[in-house]
This record gives structure tokens, sequence and C-alpha cells, in this order.
């Protein structure tokens, strides 16, 4: 073997390179987002990398211990002077010896990550289950024999009316310093289970502490976590913060990430450590940014898909891997942080995590719901959370289903072959002159067009970097409302097309969007293997709302509620060309922006909440895609753009999609016809 596979994540990227070649080589030669400043010679430290070791069943490479060359004395040295994360790796040291798959952190991303799951302002009536008390104890009387706590438990009786609490051994070592400088006036931060169960001190300070109490709203999504600082006086978010899920390297789905746990001993217990940490991290920074003391942070409450809930809990995921798509549990939990390691918070602070639907409808399809309400909606609204998995809720006041649809990662911008994630440089907007089939184009980072006057100047430092997302949802439709792309997804050649940006790839053509090989940039076209990937996830994404609406007997809906950051940032019409929803009037398409991020803010911030998902939950009816018949019958027609059956009336009323068909068995293709079978 002179050459080796090697798999960049999270980008996705993937090629083959000489055996010996160093990692940070590999990484410029296949345009991954690697960076470093010294030039290779293992003194910047920005170039550090976390290889992969073992079976990774999505990318069908299985990494050997010694696929990377051994430690050198540059990392010892480095190691020894600065510190490195244990399993890192410098990218200009280490060699590739054999099929890789290696993952490059964020802060070793030259173009650093947008997460884009913001928090949406929202009134909250705010009760949250952590309140701060102001309470003035007796002093201690030797004709009266009592602890400390248990007068602090009389005072909290008799001033504020709870009835019994309990403290830990962090309290217990601070109640007599406070009590005494406090010239026996307090404040404690006290929790009230809505379970039931005695309400707890989780700290105490001496006199009036006016120093506020926070809490984390985490939704920790397959492929990003973001994380809301809450001040749980008003509900305010006072800092925010998102990091990529660094379980990715192990597999950009949830169903790779299941594999990597059956195929590789510990391999569930090594995600569980990579999320716990990387909530921690985010607990930090975000404390920081607010500038509050992360001990303030007394409540977290976590919203995720089963998988992200199994990991995160420190749950082997791999029942919900085959049929019957069994939870270890599907109850909301409440539980003290620290039996996480979520060492970054209050020691005493309490985890919630809102309940699970089923076996792959999660927590975060529950904190939409708690959000966005279907339950009391009068008319009938679809309500889409779009991303690596798709959760779907079909509803009003009279009934509520959900299923989840396995998207995959191509709507984040992976598995796109000049796509990459969110990040300064990436093409987020993309329109196409259906004359003269000419693109123009935004990055994320610049807010003028591609022929703006100068746009050149602007993104000088920021580059052209490749596609996300919300720029190949945008890019396809306007491919396919220009005629370049026809019904069934076929890219047509320069001759059907009319332009000579639709060039030979192969048996097929590939639209060249940015073309800056002469400045050494990138090329960015979109090929038939790119239309394929989108055309799969938006075929899954329809055919569950399709199986939703044959549950209830409907052939419309009357609203759709795009949810995720990702739904965020995709416009209503492009997403209808492409047929990833169904068809409704477009007035009537709204985003709801973070909805599972906002669920999670709403049950941190008011106790209610909490119960209220809870009984909620119990009424949804779950349509399990994997065994329904009709899925893969909805998932076929749903292959064309917009869709081989069903007609969008609405979509009609506001776009004419050009009759055309490339389907010309190849002789246009640049390669050979294909032979008549």
């Amino acid at each position: 073997m002179t050459e080796a596979l090697v798999i960049f994540t999270p980008s996705g990227k993937r090629g083959r390179v000489a055996l010996g070649t160093p990692v940070l080589t590999a990484a410029r030669q296949l345009g991954v987002d690697l960076d470093s400043v010294c030039g290779g010679r293992g003194i910047c430290s920005k170039c550090q990398v976390s290889p992969g070791v073992g079976d990774f069943a999505k990318h069908g490479v299985t990494v050997a211990p010694d696929a990377l060359s051994p430690w050198n004395a540059v990392e010892e040295r480095y190691k020894s002077k600065r510190g490195m994360i244990s399993g890192r790796r410098l990218g200009c040291q280490a060699r590739i010896m054999g099929d890789m798959v290696i993952d490059v952190p964020p802060e070793s991303q030259l173009h650093r990550q947008v997460v884009r799951k913001a928090a949406s302002s929202r009134t909250i009536e705010m009760d949250p289950a952590t309140r701060l008390f102001y309470v003035e104890v007796p002093q201690p009387d030797m004709h009266e024999p009592s602890g400390d706590l248990e007068r602090l438990a009389t005072a909290l009786r008799e001033q504020w009316q709870i009835e019994t609490i309990t403290a830990g051994p962090h309290v217990l070592r601070k109640l007599q310093p406070a009590l005494r400088k406090g010239d026996w006036a307090v404040s404690v931060a006290v929790f009230r289970d809505h379970m039931g169960g005695p309400s707890r001190i989780l700290d105490i300070w001496p006199g009036l502490h006016e120093g506020g109490l926070f809490g984390l709203a985490i939704d920790l999504g397959s492929t990003t976590i973001a994380a809301h600082l809450t001040d749980l006086t008003d509900g305010r978010v006072v800092a925010a913060g998102g990091v990529m899920n660094p379980q990715i390297r192990f597999g950009e789905d949830l169903m790779s990430r299941v594999s990597y746990a059956m195929m590789n001993p510990g391999g569930d217990a090594e995600m569980t450590a990579a999320a716990r940490q990387a909530i921690n991290d985010l607990a930090t920074s975000v404390a920081a940014e607010a500038g509050i003391d992360p001990a303030l942070i007394m409540e977290t409450v976590v919203v995720c898909n089963p998988v992200m809930h199994h990991l995160f809990l420190g749950i082997d995921p791999v029942e919900l891997g085959q049929a019957p798509f069994a939870l270890a549990t599907s109850s909301a939990l409440a539980l003290p942080a620290r039996d996480l390691d979520l060492s970054a918070l209050n020691p005493e602070a309490r985890l919630y995590t809102l309940p699970c639907i089923a076996g792959h409808v999660g927590a975060d399809a529950a904190a939409v719901a708690l959000s966005e309400a279907p339950q009391l909606s009068e008319d009938l609204v679809l309500i889409v959370d779009v991303g690596t998995n798709a959760e779907i809720l079909l509803g009003n006041r009279d009934r509520v289903l959900a299923c989840s649809s396995p998207t995959g990662p191509a709507f984040e911008g992976a598995q796109i072959s000049s796509g990459q994630r969110a990040a300064p440089g990436a093409i987020e907007r993309l329109e196409i002159d259906p004359a003269t089939k000419e693109p123009r184009f935004k990055v994320i980072g610049c807010d003028l067009w591609s022929d703006d006057p100068g746009f050149a100047q602007a993104t000088e430092k920021l580059g052209v970097t490749g596609i996300c997302g919300s720029g190949i949802i945008e890019a396809v439709a306007e491919m396919r409302m220009a005629g370049i792309v026809d019904a069934a997804g076929l890219i047509g050649g320069p001759a059907q097309t009319g332009t000579d940006r639709c060039q030979a790839e192969g048996r097929t053509h590939a639209y060249l969007i940015h073309d800056a090989t002469a400045q050494g940039g990138p090329r960015i076209t979109v090929t038939q293997g790119d239309i394929r990937s989108i055309q799969l996830a938006k075929s899954a994404l329809y055919a569950g709302a399709r199986l939703l609406m044959d549950e209830l007997g409907v052939e419309r809906v009357d609203r759709v509620v795009l949810a995720g950051a990702f739904g965020a940032h995709i416009s209503a019409k492009h997403a209808m060309v492409l047929g990833m929803i169904p068809d409704c009037p477009l007035e009537k398409v709204t985003s709801a922006g973070n909805a599972a991020g906002t669920g999670a803010r709403l049950a941190l911030c008011n106790i209610a909440a909490r119960a209220g998902i809870e009984r909620e939950v119990a009424r949804i009816h779950k349509v399990e895609t994997a065994i329904e018949p009709r899925f893969q019958e909805h998932f076929v027609n749903a292959s064309a753009l917009p869709h081989a059956i069903d007609t969008f009336p609405e979509l009609a009323k506001i776009v004419t999609l050009p009759q055309v068909s490339h389907n010309t068995g190849g002789s246009e293709s640049g390669g050979r016809r294909r032979r008549a079978r």
C-alpha cells in the first residue's frame, strides 16, 4: 500500500494521500480548514488534531492504532512546556501511515464555525425551580439546643412557607461561616422539585446576595451544541455560545455513532466524555462572557434526541440502533449535575431533561412541542425541526402526532462536494438569473452580493471557501427554477441549459458557481452527487410529513413552522421548490428559530412548564417511520423536484417551474452512452 484514505471531520472531506504525508499537508491538499502560523515547526500548536482509532462504519474505515506515526520529540517538547489535551497530535508532526479519521477541533479551524442556534425572544412567566430567599435565623441558644441547619429550616418554613429542606456537604461547610458573617441573616438558593420530595438548599451567602442566580439551557444536537445562560430572576439570556459537537469525529449521523459504540468497546464512554466536556467548556465560556462566576449556575436543562440523550447520560445507545428502538427510560429526569460530571457548574447544581417521546423522537422534540404548543392550535400546523435527524410534529388542539426522519448531514453542508459547515466565507445565499444562467451569491461575514461593487475587496480576507447548508438548498432550488436541473434532479449539459457553466464531469455534469483556482482559491460547483444527496435528505423529510398527514387523513396543512438553526436560515420558497415541505401559502410558512432551545429555556424558567410537557408528551402519538410500509413509497415519490405526484398549487401561484428533461442517456455527459438493458 502506497497511499492511505484520510477522512477529516467535521468537514467530511476525504481523499487519498501518500504514506508518510503530514496531517497538515494532507489537510491543505484536501481543502480542509486546519490552522497553522509557524510553518509546520511545532511551535504555534494551531494545527492540533484528534485522531480516531477503531471501526468507523459510516466511513467504511477501520483505523489501526499505528495509522499515525509515533509521538515525536517536537510534540513532547511542546506538551511539556505548554500542555496539550490527551489524545491530541500536532498536525505538522504526525504523519499518515494508514487509513485515518481525523477530527479538527474548533480551536484548530482557521474559519471558526458559526453556530446559529441563537436564543429566540420570548416572554416567559417566571416561576423557576430554583429561587433566592433572604432569611433571618435565630441565634443558637444553649437552653434550646438545635443545629444551625435545623434553625435555618424553621426560619424558611415560618418566613417563606418552605416546609422541608435538605442540604448537602457543600452547603453544610458554608453554613456556619455564612450565618456568623451575615449576623444571622443569609441568602439561600432553594431548589424545589416538581416531581415531589423536599426542597434542597443549593448554596448560601451571608447577608443579602445580589450576584444573581443563573441557569443554563442546553440544546445538545447531533451536529452543534448551543448554550443559553439565563438569569433566573427575569428570564433574560445574558450570554450564549455554541460549539460543534465533538462526537462528529465518531460519526456524522446518529446511526454511525451507534455503530461506533457497537464495534468499539468503550466507544460509548468516549462519546459520553466528549459531550460532557464540551458542555463544561461551554458553561465556562458563557459565564466568562457574562462576567459571572460559573458557581452561580444553579440549574441546567438539557434537550436532545434519544441517541444523544443516552450518550449524555452514559447509557449505551445500542438498543436504539435496532427494532424495537427501546429507550432505557423515556421519562423526564431530575438529577444532580455532578452525577454527569458537569463540574463547571455549582457543586450542588441540578439537571433536568425533558421526556423523550419515543425511540427516535427525543427530548428536543418535546422541547419544540413545549415552545410551539401545537396542542393549542386551532388550525393544522406542521412543525419541522430541520437537522441531521429531522423531527416532525403535526396536529392541532384535537390531536398531535410525531415522527423522526433520518435526513442525514447534507442539510448541514456535509457530504456535499464543496460543502462546509456555516463559517465566514461560506456561500449562504444564491440566485441564478433564469435567462443568462449566471449566479450571484452572498457569503457569511459579508453583506454584499458577489456582483456588487466592492465585493472582492470586502471578502479579501474571508475568501469564498465553500457552500453551507442554506446555500446548497438555494443553489439546487435556483438551478431547478432556471431549468439547469430537471424535475428528476438531472443537471443538463451546456447545449441543453444554454450555459457553459454546466461542465462535463464523467458521465454527468456539474454547475460552476465560483472559480478562484487562478488565485489559489477553491473551485465551487454543484455536482450531480450533490443533487442526489439533497434529494435523499429532502425525500426523507417530506416522506415523514406525509406519513403523519396519512395518519390524520389529510392532504393539506394550514401552516408550516420551520424550527432549528437550519430552519431559521432557509428560504420558504426554496424549501418548497425542492419539495422539502408540503404545499401551503408561503405566508403561512414561518420560522421558529431554535425552538428546542426556547423549550429548554421555558422549562428552566417555569416549573409548571415541566409538569405540563410531561403530561402532553404522554398524549402525543408516535409514528415509527422505520416500520411504516408507505414510507418507502412516499420517499420515492418525493425524490422528484418538487414531487412526482403531489401537486403544489400554492407554489405555482408564485413560481413557474420549467418543464425540461435532461435525460438523454448520457449523449452530452462527456462520457459514453449507457448501454440499454
